[in-house]
């Protein structure tokens, strides 16, 4: 189950309260905190504010998730609060749209890898059949081959405290960063105020920075109090938004206009602090990489015949879908493009419109006029605004 593979640290009488903070940090900290730097560059430090705007937002379809969560008590999962909303269509619609980002976000984290290990080894490389491989493909691989042994644990209850984690990398790439630019690279650079231009792309990575509603629905059916997780959400919302505004400006004031997409880049490598930040970073794909996947193996295994439930079938199968996510990442290495399509087109969908829609009809509001259809009608536009933008900027940019 979703439930038992994300969380993964709850016991026979419900999470805690505390665990629950750590298991929804963990889902909020990712690949987006080394983004915020460059998001902003891309619009200005106008575009703060849209980080704060849509990290409310975010949250308050967290409460409608949970609002929904309420009405059932047999609901699980978010592909369950489709069904209940839409039925076996909704249910359909959910679960693509939440396995197509549990699958695209472990592509990210190899591109990620591949950019930093070319970096510090630009000239390493392999001979092939007469060929060299070497650069961003090669280490694509070599990750890959370290991941593999990961992919076939079949229980990953070592790695149950990946949460703690989460929030331990997350605070220690900050206070690395704001280390580094006090030791010499400095907090000098202006920036720009507004260009309308990057806004959407901005916007996408931001939305990035929230998607986390996909284990939302677990997190919550797992916690030993459920009436605390409006009480959670706050927290965790406030506190992450917190660590992104703090890495944006400080990263913005540091690299200006010449911020990477992923801030790491940007670190001087020879500074002790800044290994600090890269290795942290380096090390959370490793750690996080099979945890995300095993969801869909799950899934695919489920639907397969029972005489198939065998030991080669289980490895073959995580192999070829690691296999598949290296191969589409060597094939697409854009890391700043994939992870604005994803936060435009899935993050959006998940994260901000589908809270909305399935809460507008299970409690039946949708031909009412109230304040509340009002508030949820203007987030709906929004939504569909950013994700339509953001998707046809991140193609556009990359293709034209």
């Amino acid at each position: 189950m979703l439930e038992e593979q994300l969380t993964e640290v709850h016991d026979a009488k419900g999470t805690s309260f505390l665990k629950t903070c750590f298991n929804m940090i963990n889902g909020l900290t990712g690949l987006g905190l080394i983004t915020t730097p460059y998001a902003v560059s891309r619009t200005g430090w106008s575009s703060l504010p849209f980080l704060i705007v849509i990290g409310m937002i975010s949250c308050y379809a967290g409460i409608l998730l949970t609002r929904c969560l309420d009405t059932d008590a047999s609901m699980k999962t978010y592909p369950d609060v489709g069904f209940h909303a839409f039925g076996s269509k909704g249910r359909i619609f959910v679960s693509i749209f939440q396995y197509l980002e549990l699958y695209l976000i472990p592509i990210g984290f190899l591109i990620m890898e591949a950019d930093n290990l070319e970096r510090f080894f630009p000239q390493a490389g392999i001979n092939l059949g007469g060929h060299h491989i070497g650069g961003k493909p090669f280490f694509t691989m070599v990750v890959g081959i370290i991941i593999l042994p990961t992919m076939w644990l079949k229980h990953l209850r070592f790695l149950a405290y990946v949460s703690m984690w989460g929030f331990v990398s997350a605070i220690t790439i900050v206070v690395s960063i704001v280390c580094v630019g006090v030791d010499g690279v400095g907090f000098s650079k202006r920036g720009k105020m507004f260009d309308p231009t990057g806004l959407p792309t901005s916007l996408s990575l931001f939305a990035f920075c929230y998607g986390v509603h996909c284990v939302t629905p677990s997190v919550y059916s797992s916690m030993r109090h459920k009436n605390q997780f409006y009480k959670i959400l706050f927290i965790i919302f406030s506190i992450c938004t917190m660590n992104y505004i703090v890495l944006a400006v400080l990263g913005y004031l540091m690299f200006g206009d010449d911020a990477q997409p992923q801030v790491i880049m940007n670190l001087p490598t020879g500074k002790i602090i800044s290994k600090v930040a890269i290795y942290t970073t380096l090390a959370i794909p490793i750690i996080k990489f099979a945890l995300i996947m095993t969801p869909i193996t799950n899934a695919i295994e489920n639907s397969l015949p029972k005489d198939w439930n065998n030991m080669f079938i289980f490895m073959f199968i995580r192999t070829l879908l690691l296999v598949s996510t290296v191969v589409l990442a060597i094939a697409f290495p854009y890391f700043d493009t994939l992870l604005a399509l994803v936060g435009a087109i899935l993050c959006v969908t998940m994260s901000m419109l589908v809270p909305c829609i399935c809460y507008l009809k299970i409690f039946r509001l949708y031909r009412k006029c109230t304040v509340e259809v009002a508030i949820i009608g203007c987030i709906m536009v929004i939504s569909v605004t950013m994700g339509g933008l953001g998707t046809y900027t991140s193609i556009k940019e990359r293709f034209s």
